[in-house]
């Protein structure tokens, strides 16, 4: 079955992102000119979805902004004759049929991806979350529609990752198939003499629809929050989960030393800066120790 829905999980207070994201969501820090959630609606939509759904939480109004018309900035530069800004927004006002969900308490990942249950029905769907940003000639999301569509079964985005990072994310215990893992098994933030491989999840899933079953079974962690991976845990018990190797440069925007490394590789790689951010790059301004 075709992939016609995403949903986006954007519900987190951001604390490690403490105190930029106070009041303003940490979805929407900016990565050089574009808030970092608009990056993932991008990649959602050059992927052919144009139904988004994202769950938010308190304070996350701007997202809703964001993609909404803002009459008085296009007046402005109407007055302006500003039509290249003009057109860029208009792009971001049209670029998907985005919903909106609220989930009131922060009960964890797992929680947020079930609010969406009414909204996806029956069918197959992508998540696809907001603290990873993947640059690549072929969407990062598309490629897992792609492996989902030749096995039809849920699809798991990963990447090698360096093993004294793997503590870090969830690893999958991979068994080769083909292009593709079968995925035996999958630890979160293991240490490295405990991880089962250096593949880590990159935050991009495509599941079917009974993704739901098992996250109304699982049990909230000893935080209180319920766990997307133990759900994904529980459904490997029972029937195959794929892992796809995903092309292209993942990025991380989740802390603030990420943050920075994200902001500068997008800078340096910027159509319109890019050029000139490198060569202040090279004068080594910012290097000088005396």
């Amino acid at each position: 079955m075709k992939i016609r829905k995403a949903v986006i999980p954007a519900a987190g207070h951001g604390s490690r992102m403490l105190p930029a994201t106070k009041a303003l969501p940490k979805e929407m820090m900016p990565i050089v000119d574009k808030p970092a959630i608009q990056y993932i609606i991008e990649e959602t939509v050059d992927a052919g979805i144009e139904d988004i759904l994202i769950i938010t939480g308190r304070g996350k109004r701007a997202i809703e902004d964001h993609f909404d018309r803002n009459v008085e900035i296009q007046t402005a530069l109407e007055e302006r004759e500003n039509q290249q800004m003009l057109e860029t927004l208009e792009r971001i006002e049209q670029l998907a049929d985005i919903h909106y969900v609220r989930q009131k308490d922060a009960l964890g990942t797992g929680h947020a991806i079930l609010k969406a249950r009414k909204h996806i029905g029956d069918e197959p769907f992508a998540v696809l979350f907001g603290d990873d940003l993947v640059v690549s000639p072929r969407p990062c999301i598309g490629q897992l529609i792609e492996q989902h569509a030749r096995y039809g079964a849920t699809i798991l985005g990963v990447k090698e990752v360096a093993e004294d990072v793997v503590e870090n994310y969830g690893v999958i215990s991979p068994r080769p198939a083909d292009d593709v893992y079968i995925v035996e098994g999958l630890i979160e933030k293991p240490s490295p003499s405990e991880a089962p491989s250096s593949l880590a999840t990159l935050g991009r899933y495509v599941f079917e629809s009974d993704i739901f079953d098992y996250l109304e079974k699982i049990e909230p962690a000893s935080t209180g929050e319920f766990q997307l991976t133990d759900a994904i845990e529980m459904m490997i018990q029972s029937k195959a989960v794929y892992a796809c190797p995903i092309e292209g440069e993942w990025h991380t925007v989740g802390d603030l030393l990420s943050y920075l490394k994200t902001t500068l590789a997008f800078a340096t790689q910027h159509a319109h800066i890019g050029e000139d951010f490198k060569a202040y790059l090279r004068s080594g301004v910012y290097f000088d120790e005396g």
